[in-house]
């Protein structure tokens, strides 16, 4: 199948979780119950998905940002919030996601269904409920919603065709191609205009859409090489629709039957399986045929379908384009799946502390930043839940063990502290 890429950017980010809620029971006399704060929801996941309705990544050139929902905050009365919504972006079969500023590769979406996480949501933050104790009967803080991920990522995407327009140097392909699709192919009277394959998008509706690729043209001995033959019908192999392209009003007067004739043998000596693809036949130029001389053409294809348009008044391309729709939707559905690959790289457990230049310390680590990063520091409840969570998590043995001292400042991502030993 010809293959052509297309790259764009995609920033992903999910939602935001919603903040865990401090409130406390007040019914009848009691006027300071217990807590029942309720916990945030969680942020929507962004995922790309692999479709095989969709053709390019066309969608995203003008609008590279994509976000999920944000979870509801927590209400009292132990109300838990709503998770946001998750975000699904349909991408083409065969694209290959990579981060935009490492270049790691991060999936290769290959058949239709592949998912892939993007960029998870925030967790929502726990209501005050949630942290009685024995030692905390009151708990007045409660955990702030988590960001969700963001990351710009870089899509690639080698373009397999779905429809490769084959016939004669100016037989019409590149104005076709222009009236049908976005694609803007240098276009001119003469042979050879066309010295390499264009890509077109058709789009039908939301949900139809298909590749085109104007394939520059052969001559009569293209699959023994004559001309750029091996290299314009590599460009053919593998597309799923083929359209041949007749003149029917050629200046050297070679019949429509008999251009069908010659296409159709050098498509088969180059590969006899490409016969076998599905294929119509499209009589152009109708608009400088008289109806008489339309009528006197030999022009009857054998298994293929036959039909006669003017690219540029436009007549009969409309049909063209549906019975193409139709070739490319089958053959689809027909074709053996491949298997695409999703890379998973788990975030490393436990915590990372690293003296820097400046003789402070940084302790790293997703569970130890989010104890920070969830919780209020500006409440004693809270910092004092903090510096239970990190002793529990063992910052303290590790601070330690690298040597610091009394004094010492201690950096969890913007949060930083003077280290006790004690």
């Amino acid at each position: 199948m010809s293959q052509f890429v297309d790259e764009c950017q995609l920033n992903v980010r999910g939602g935001d979780g919603g903040a865990g809620c401090v409130s406390f029971r007040r019914e009848g006399p009691v006027v300071n119950g217990g807590p029942n704060g309720g916990d945030g929801g969680k942020g929507g996941d962004v995922w790309l998905v692999a479709d095989h309705n969709v053709a390019s990544l066309l969608a995203f050139r003008d609008h590279p940002h994509r976000r999920a929902g944000s979870g509801v905050h927590g209400k009292g009365k132990d109300l838990h919030g709503k998770r946001g919504e998750e975000l699904v972006i349909a991408v083409p079969e065969g694209t290959v996601v990579n981060d935009m500023y490492t270049g790691e590769l991060l999936a290769e979406l290959v058949r239709h269904g592949d998912r892939w996480l993007a960029a998870a949501g925030g967790r929502g933050g726990r209501g005050n409920a949630k942290f009685l104790s024995n030692k905390r009967r009151a708990p007045t803080f409660a955990e702030q919603g988590e960001y969700g991920e963001e990351r710009w990522l870089k899509l690639e995407l080698r373009l397999m065709a779905d429809v490769a327009l084959v016939g004669f140097p100016n037989v019409g392909k590149s104005t076709l191609i222009s009236v049908i699709s976005a694609a803007k192919p240098k276009i001119a009277d003469y042979p050879f205009t066309t010295l390499e394959p264009n890509l077109g998008v058709v789009r039908l509706d939301d949900h139809t859409e298909f590749v085109v690729a104007d394939i520059p043209g052969l001559i009569e001995g293209a699959s023994e090489g004559r001309g750029l033959g091996h290299q314009f019908l590599r460009h053919v192999e593998r597309a799923r629709v083929l359209a041949l392209l007749v003149d029917l009003a050629a200046l050297d007067g070679t019949s429509p039957a008999d251009q069908e004739r010659i296409l159709r043998h050098e498509l088969g000596e180059y590969r006899p399986e490409l016969l076998e693809r599905p294929r119509l036949i499209v009589g152009t130029k109708a608009d400088v045929v008289t109806t008489e001389q339309l009528d006197e053409l030999d022009f009857q294809p054998d298994g293929a379908t036959r039909f006669v348009i003017s690219a540029v008044t436009r007549d009969g391309v409309d049909r063209v384009v549906g019975a193409v729709a139709a070739l490319v939707h089958e053959a689809r559905m027909a074709e053996p799946r491949a298997d695409g690959v999703v890379l998973l790289r788990p975030e490393p457990a436990g915590a990372l502390v690293a003296r820097q230049d400046d003789g402070s310390y940084r302790v790293s680590g997703r569970d130890v930043e989010r104890v920070v990063m969830l919780n209020d520091v500006t409440t004693t409840d809270a910092l004092s839940y903090i510096g239970h969570r990190l002793d529990r998590l063992g910052v303290h043995k590790l601070l330690a063990r690298a040597g610091a001292r009394d004094g010492d400042v201690v950096w969890i991502g913007e949060f930083s502290f003077d280290y006790r030993d004690d």
